[in-house]
C-alpha cells in the first residue's frame, strides 16, 4: 500500500491527505483529526447502504427484463404499471405538499435567467463560466450567426469589419426598444443620455427629448449625471448596461457615444465534477477539487496567450454604480456557482476501507464538497458566492425516492461534521432516470427541507430509457425520438410536478442543454420553448451562449407562464410509460447504415478525447461536420441505442466493428490538425480509445443502467498507464 496513509480504518492516498490537510482544512475550523474521524464515519455508515441501492437497482432491471423479454414487442400498458407498482418500480403516490426551503439566494428563488454547466477541472472555462455573469451583447452578436453575413458583413478574425459592426448595433439597439423602451422614439436616434434628477432623459437627433416609457426601468448609472459612462437598467428582473465611451472606436462611430450593451447572464453555473469531467484517479480528482477551492476562496486564475500578449484570468470584482435615488449599488459580479457531485455508482481508490476496497466516490464528494464551501460560509474568501449561507449540491442519476432519501441522510451527517446549520447543504434532484420521472414528486418529498432545483435531463433520460426497456424491441431511430410520447409526457410532467410543491417559488425547474455551440441563430430562435414551457432556467454551452439566451427572458415573463401552467394539471402517467420502440421494422439496408454510421461517428469522437486526452466535454463534430456538446450522457445514448440495435438482431457484430473502423478513419480527419492526436485507424488493435468505444457498444447490454463510466473510467486509466505519466487537459 505504498502511497498511502493509514487514519484510523481506512487508508488514505498521500496525494488526497496532504490536499486536504493543507490546502483545505486551514481556515475552515475544521481540524484533520474531527475531519477524518468523521470521513470515517461516514464510509462505515453510509457505504453499506449505498451498496444495497445498487443491488436494488440491478434487481428492479432484472425484474423489468423478465417482463420485457416475456413480452417483446407488444404495448400492456394497464398490465405493465400494476406491474411496476407490484414490484416496487412505481411508488405509491403521496399527498400534496409544498417544499419548505429557507435560506435560497435570489438567483435561485427570485429571477429566471439562464445556467451554465461547465467542467471545473479546466479552470480557465471554470472562470470564463463564473465572470459569466454579465456579457457583452456586441461581442455575441458580432462573434456568432445571429447577425447574418450579407452586404459584406462578413466575419473575420484578424480585423474589426465596420460593416458588421453597424449590424450589430442596429440589432443591439432594437432590443433595448424592445425590452426598456423610450416612450416616443428609438434608441437608434438618441444622441445623449443625461441623469435629471431621478429620471433618465435622453436628447434627440431631431433637438428633442424623450424618457422612458416606463420611468421604473432607470436604477442607476456610473460618471456624473450630464455625462454618464454607464447606465443601468432592468426588465423582468434581469439588468442591461449601457456603456458610453465617445473616445472608443466604436463609441465614437456611435452618435450616443454607445461602446457596448453589457447584459446580465448566466445567473449561476454548475461547477460539474461529472458527466463533464474525466477524473479517473486521486491526482485527477484532487485536480478537480483544488480548482472548486481557488473559485470558493477568489483565488483561482488561469494564463492564456492572445498572439504575443499573456492574459491572466481571474474571478470578476462586483459591479457598482450610484442608485437613481444617489446610493451606491452593488451588483454580483459572478455567477452563483453550485457543485454538481457524482452519482451513487462510482467508487474511488483515493480512501480505501478497513478491507482495502474502493469508497464510493460520492460519499467523498459531498463531505469535500461542503468542506471547501466553508471559506465562503465562514468569510475566508475574496468574494462571496452565496450571500445566504447555503451550498449548493447537485446531485445527478439517482434512482426513485429511497435514493433521495439517502442523500438527504448524508447530507445531514455531512452538516454535523462541519458544524453547520441543518439544511445548509441545499440539493438539486438531477430528472435524469426513468424512476425518478414517474416517482418525481416523491422524490421531492424526501428533500422537502432542503431542496433548490430540478432538471430534465433529457440525454441521460433518453439513455436511461433505452436500457430500461432494452428487451422490449428495437428502439425507435435517435432522430424520431425527441417526438417520442414518453419524451413529451417527461418535460410536461417535470414541470407540473416542480409547480404543484412551489419549487417555483422556492427555486429552479431547469430545462436541458442546447447541443450546437456555434449554431446561436438557431438557439435565439428556439430556445425560449423552454420558458414557454415554464422552465425558469435553461442550460446553455457557452458565455457566449448565455449572453444571448438572456434575452428570451426580457421578453418572456417566466412566472406568468408558470401560474397559467399551474391550472392545466393531468396525469401524465401513461405517457410515461409508452416504450419508444419500432413496432414494425420497415427500414432499408440504408437506413440501418446511416443510424449505425451516425452513432458510432459521434461514440468515437467522444471517446478518443475522454480516453486519450482526458477530456470530459467538447465540441465533437458529427457525421456532417457540425459541431455538438458531447458529454457522458450523449455517449450514454448512442452507445445503448446501437447495442439495442445489435441484440434485436437490426445489425450484427461484424457490421458493428466495420462501421466503427470505417467511422474512425472519419474522426481521424476531423482531427488532422491536432499534434497531439493519434489516429485510431493506424492500429486499431492497439488504438485504447478505438476498443474503449467497441466494448460501449458490444458490452452496453450488460452495463450497469447503461452507464459508460465503468469502461472510460477502466480504459483512461490503461491508457494513463501506457504512458508512464498524468496527462490534463
Amino acid at each position: 500500500m505504498m502511497g498511502f496513509v493509514k487514519i484510523g480504518r481506512l487508508k488514505v492516498d498521500h496525494v488526497f491527505c496532504d490536499f486536504i490537510e493543507k490546502e483545505v482544512l486551514p481556515g475552515t475550523n475544521v481540524s484533520p483529526n474531527a475531519f477524518w474521524e468523521g470521513v470515517q464515519q461516514l464510509i462505515f455508515d453510509f457505504a453499506p447502504e449505498n451498496e444495497r441501492l445498487l443491488e436494488k437497482r440491478e434487481l428492479l432491471q432484472s425484474k423489468l427484463n423478465k417482463w420485457n423479454k416475456e413480452r417483446e414487442g407488444t404495448e400492456e400498458l394497464v398490465e405493465y404499471q400494476r406491474y411496476l407498482e407490484e414490484i416496487g418500480y412505481l411508488e405509491e403516490k403521496v399527498d400534496d405538499f409544498e417544499i419548505q426551503t429557507d435560506g435560497i439566494d435570489d438567483e435561485l428563488k427570485v429571477q429566471a435567467g439562464p445556467q451554465l454547466v461547465v467542467p471545473v477541472n479546466n479552470a480557465r472555462y471554470a472562470l470564463n463560466a463564473a465572470n459569466a455573469r454579465w456579457g457583452s451583447l456586441y461581442d455575441a452578436l458580432y462573434g456568432t450567426d445571429v447577425i447574418d453575413e450579407d452586404d459584406g458583413a462578413i466575419r473575420t478574425s484578424d480585423k474589426y469589419n465596420p460593416i458588421r459592426g453597424e449590424k450589430v448595433v442596429t440589432k443591439a439597439k432594437e432590443y433595448l426598444d424592445e425590452f426598456v423602451p423610450l416612450k416616443s422614439s428609438s434608441h437608434k436616434h438618441v444622441l445623449k443620455y443625461v441623469i435629471e434628477g431621478e429620471d433618465l432623459k435622453v436628447m434627440l437627433r431631431n433637438g428633442r427629448k424623450d424618457v422612458l416609457r416606463d420611468r421604473q426601468q432607470f436604477k442607476g448609472y456610473r460618471g456624473i449625471m450630464v455625462e454618464p459612462t454607464n447606465i443601468l437598467f432592468s426588465n423582468h428582473g434581469l439588468h442591461i448596461e449601457i456603456q458610453i465611451d465617445r473616445h472608443n472606436p466604436v463609441g465614437a462611430a456611435d452618435g450616443a457615444g454607445v461602446k457596448d450593451v453589457v447584459v446580465e447572464a448566466a445567473l449561476t453555473t454548475i461547477m460539474d465534477f461529472e458527466d463533464s469531467v474525466a477524473a479517473v484517479d486521486t491526482e485527477d480528482k484532487v485536480h478537480v477539487y483544488r480548482n472548486l477551492l481557488g473559485l470558493m476562496k477568489g483565488t483561482l486564475s488561469a494564463s492564456l496567450h492572445k498572439g504575443k500578449e499573456k492574459i491572466t484570468r481571474t474571478l470578476n470584482d462586483n459591479k457598482e454604480f450610484i442608485s437613481k435615488e444617489g446610493d451606491l449599488l452593488t451588483l454580483p459580479g459572478r455567477s452563483l456557482m453550485l457543485v454538481r457531485n457524482v452519482g451513487h455508482l462510482m467508487k474511488t481508490e483515493m480512501v480505501l476501507d478497513e478491507n482495502g476496497s474502493p469508497v464510493p466516490e460520492g460519499i467523498i464528494d459531498t463531505i469535500v464538497t461542503g468542506v471547501i464551501a466553508m471559506h465562503d460560509l465562514t468569510g475566508n474568501s475574496l468574494y462571496k458566492n452565496s450571500r445566504q449561507g447555503s451550498v449548493y449540491i447537485v446531485k445527478p442519476k439517482m434512482h426513485g425516492s429511497e435514493e433521495v432519501a439517502f442523500a438527504n441522510k448524508l447530507f445531514n451527517k455531512v452538516e454535523d461534521l462541519l458544524q453547520v446549520q441543518r439544511h445548509t447543504l441545499k440539493i438539486g434532484v438531477m430528472d435524469e432516470e426513468r424512476r425518478t420521472s414517474l416517482n418525481l414528486k416523491q422524490c421531492i418529498r424526501e428533500v422537502q427541507d432542503r431542496i433548490f432545483f430540478i432538471n430534465t435531463g433529457f440525454l441521460d433520460r433518453t439513455g436511461d430509457e433505452i436500457h430500461s426497456s432494452f428487451y422490449a424491441g428495437p428502439m425507435i431511430r435517435k432522430k424520431d425520438m425527441k417526438k417520442a410520447t414518453w419524451l413529451h409526457a417527461y418535460e410536461k410532467s417535470n414541470v407540473q410536478v416542480g409547480l404543484s410543491v412551489r419549487l417555483d417559488k422556492q427555486g429552479q425547474i431547469g430545462k436541458g442543454m442546447w447541443p450546437m455551440p456555434d449554431e446561436m441563430q438557431a438557439m435565439v430562435e428556439q430556445k425560449e420553448e423552454h420558458l414557454i414551457a415554464g422552465g425558469n432556467t435553461s442550460w446553455v454551452p457557452s458565455p457566449t451562449a448565455a449572453t444571448l439566451h438572456a434575452l428570451h427572458y426580457h421578453k418572456i415573463k417566466v412566472d406568468s407562464i408558470q401560474e397559467n401552467l399551474r391550472k392545466g394539471f393531468t396525469n401524465l402517467t401513461g405517457n410515461l410509460l409508452r416504450v419508444p420502440i419500432q413496432h414494425k421494422v420497415n427500414w432499408s439496408k440504408i437506413e440501418i447504415q446511416e443510424e449505425l454510421e451516425n452513432n458510432a461517428q459521434s461514440i468515437l469522437g467522444y471517446v478518443v478525447r475522454w480516453v486519450e486526452h482526458g477530456v470530459g466535454c467538447s465540441k465533437v463534430p458529427d457525421i456532417h461536420h457540425v459541431g455538438l456538446m458531447e458529454d457522458r450522457a450523449t455517449l450514454r445514448i448512442s452507445s445503448q441505442h446501437m447495442s439495442n440495435w445489435l441484440y434485436h438482431g437490426i445489425c450484427t457484430v461484424d457490421e458493428v466493428i466495420e462501421t466503427m473502423k470505417k467511422m474512425a478513419c472519419v474522426v481521424d480527419e476531423q482531427n488532422a490538425e491536432d499534434p497531439a492526436y493519434t489516429p485510431m485507424s493506424d492500429d486499431y488493435d492497439k488504438s485504447v480509445a478505438f476498443h474503449a468505444a467497441l466494448q460501449l457498444v458490444l458490452e452496453g447490454e450488460n452495463q450497469p443502467n447503461g452507464y459508460t463510466e465503468p469502461i472510460l473510467h477502466r480504459k483512461r486509466k490503461e491508457y494513463k498507464e501506457s504512458l508512464g505519466k498524468q496527462v490534463y487537459q
